[in-house]
């Protein structure tokens, strides 16, 4: 039997259940946390707690697996994620891979080959790899698919040496990926373009945030090179509404993509883009649907409602996942 890893430890693929494919525990700056959250807006405990509580809303609702995509430069740090591992029996499947809209940090910027310190193989792809074979930081959680960015300001230098960074890992371990793209320069065809070049499979490749679109001549050229489509930031009206979302969803499975679509909200327990307890209800204010239960308490009836059946949500939240990571 197939398996995937999770922080827990290795589970057979046939026990991922309901999967939301694209959610995070925490989000975090390390440095603004270091300097600023312990006297202002952040209690360790506390927040654990409440991430707990959150996660275990969730598996209440029928979800087993949430797919968190938290990598370096979104603050990474699983021994947190540990800690709320523990206290559930929600599935957390974690990522390796970086997070940049542009340039890739200092601490790779000069190593690699044709570089300063010049190196036979990209050291990014060295510390990717890690993550995936031997487990992240000594804590023995291995990551098991790759994160990577393409956004507004397209293929930078720096985006496309971490596309082809995460394409070389992809190649050596068999891990998958996921790449957050923006939808208004139509960055999937630009991460398909690297990965075509890099030898990645693209079934095993999900376009992140495809749900932003409601175009459906693009979104169907992904799916039909094989990638699955993130349909993953339900309750984020500011991009696209949820009314949208879900006629695009309705129209997709229509024409025959329902296995081509994964679901998710891109949402966390808590992100320190909004700190502390106003900026934090701002949020709320902002964006009220954009937490872990939108989709099982609203999306899931409203497609229903749509004519979609049982099987087509099943190819959504459970076969395609599982396909994914197998």
């Amino acid at each position: 039997m197939p398996t995937v890893e999770t922080v827990r430890g290795p589970i057979d693929t046939a026990d991922l259940g309901p999967t939301l494919m694209h959610e995070h525990v925490f989000v975090l700056s390390t440095e603004h946390l270091q300097n600023y959250g312990e006297n202002d807006w952040w209690d360790e405990d506390e927040r654990v707690a409440d991430a707990v509580a959150q996660l275990n809303g969730l598996k209440a609702l029928g979800i087993d697996t949430i797919v968190d995509p938290t990598v370096w430069g979104l603050g990474r740090y699983i021994p947190r994620v540990q800690r709320v591992a523990e206290q559930t029996d929600l599935n957390i499947i974690v990522a390796t891979g970086l997070y940049t809209y542009d340039e890739i940090p200092h601490q790779y910027e000069h190593r690699g080959p044709g570089l300063l310190l010049d190196l036979p193989r990209d050291p990014m792809v060295d510390d990717f790899t890690r993550d995936i074979r031997d487990g992240i930081a000594g804590t023995g959680v291995k990551a098991a698919f790759l994160k990577c960015v393409v956004e507004a300001k397209g293929l930078t230098p720096g985006v496309e040496r971490n596309l082809r960074a995460c394409a070389a890992t992809h190649r050596d371990t068999g891990a998958p990926i996921t790449v957050h793209t923006s939808v208004h320069n139509h960055a999937g065809r630009l991460a398909l373009q690297v990965f075509r070049d890099e030898g990645v499979d693209l079934t095993k490749v999900v376009i992140g945030h495809a749900g932003d679109s409601n175009d459906l001549d693009y979104l169907t050229e992904l799916a039909d090179a094989g990638c699955l489509l993130g349909m993953d930031r339900f309750g984020l009206d500011i991009y696209n509404p949820t009314s949208s979302r879900v006629d695009t969803i309705v129209a997709l499975a229509e024409r025959g993509y329902a296995d081509r679509m994964v679901l998710a909200h891109d949402a966390s327990c808590y992100i320190d883009y909004f700190p502390g307890v106003e900026a934090q209800a701002a949020k709320e204010q902002i964006a009220p649907n954009w937490n872990y239960t939108h989709i099982s308490t609203d999306v899931l009836p409203m497609l229903r409602e749509r004519g979609m059946t049982d099987d087509q949500l099943r190819q959504m939240l459970v076969e395609a996942p599982r396909r994914y990571f197998e």
